[in-house]
């Protein structure tokens, strides 16, 4: 296995016209150890998504390398293998819905892949129970919320067994419980299951829960640390159009209000616990 899932070294690419050239990712490096849970954040344009897709070789460098699990994207030979170790999942599940019932839908993958079907049913059986939707195998996924659809697209990466999953605002069109699912089923999948979990999400909760967060403004890479020193960097995540955690907020709101109180806070709890100590 490779030191790193993912090696990024002086990335740049370039959206070209005839009347402009614009960076989308301008000169990023950075890497990702094998069963981290890192997620990208950034405002519309920033290039998170345009970085996401270099991982499943959506795209490919304009310059600089990309490795996934030791293989360099730019070697064409090795594009079905990095797509096979680097899932994708997207914003709209019924983008990568395809089937009319659940567990052909969860299948389609191991199928595309070749695998045998007696190890193609364990594979669906697995993924669904993974995902906690075993219930639903024999559902028509039109029928289904969006979260569970969610959980459904999910597992249909996991039957394909990658050793990485790239989210790319999972939870963005459904509602606060569809999104408590999703984010449950990740950060299920990264802690007992150890798959590299990178997520690009602009709810700054669900970023809390990471290992690791990078932020990303103007195709560049400004800031990448545990979320606690992130997060605590309220005046610099302001100036590039993000927001912090609401609890993080206030604890910097009540400090700079002259209340004796750590900037760092990240939940509830910590608050509580801050001000139950406070004289």
């Amino acid at each position: 296995m490779s030191e790193e899932m993912i090696k990024c070294i002086d990335l740049v690419y370039s959206y070209d016209s005839e009347e402009k050239s614009l960076r989308a990712v301008d000169d990023v490096s950075f890497q990702v150890r094998p069963g981290e849970f890192v997620v990208i954040l950034g405002r519309n344009g920033s290039g998170k998504s345009t970085l996401a897709k270099h991982i499943n070789s959506l795209l490919l460098p304009s310059s600089g390398e990309i490795y996934v699990d030791g293989m360099n994207t730019l070697d064409l030979e090795n594009t079905w293998k990095i797509r096979n170790a680097a899932g994708m999942v997207f914003q709209n599940p019924d983008n990568q819905i395809v089937a009319t019932i659940v567990e052909e839908d969860v299948a389609f993958g191991p199928e595309n892949l070749g695998i045998d079907p007696l190890e193609i049913r364990t594979r669906v059986d697995e993924a669904l129970k993974i995902v906690d939707m075993t219930a639903y195998k024999k559902h028509a996924p039109h029928l289904l919320s969006g979260g569970q659809k969610q959980r459904i697209a999910i597992a249909g990466i996991i039957a394909m067994r990658p050793k990485c999953i790239v989210l790319d605002e999972p939870t963005a069109m459904l509602d606060p419980s569809g999104r408590k699912e999703v984010i449950s089923t990740i950060k299920r999948l990264n802690s007992e299951y150890g798959i590299t979990i990178i997520l690009i999400t602009h709810f700054m909760e669900e970023a809390v829960e990471a290992d690791r967060i990078i932020v990303m403004d103007k195709g560049k890479l400004i800031m990448d640390g545990n979320p606690r020193g992130v997060f605590s960097q309220v005046e610099k995540l302001k100036a590039i159009g993000l927001d912090v955690p609401q609890v993080t907020e206030l604890a910097y709101k009540l400090k700079n209000s002259g209340v004796d109180i750590r900037s760092d806070i990240l939940t509830i709890d910590e608050m509580v616990d801050e001000i139950c100590q406070l004289k």
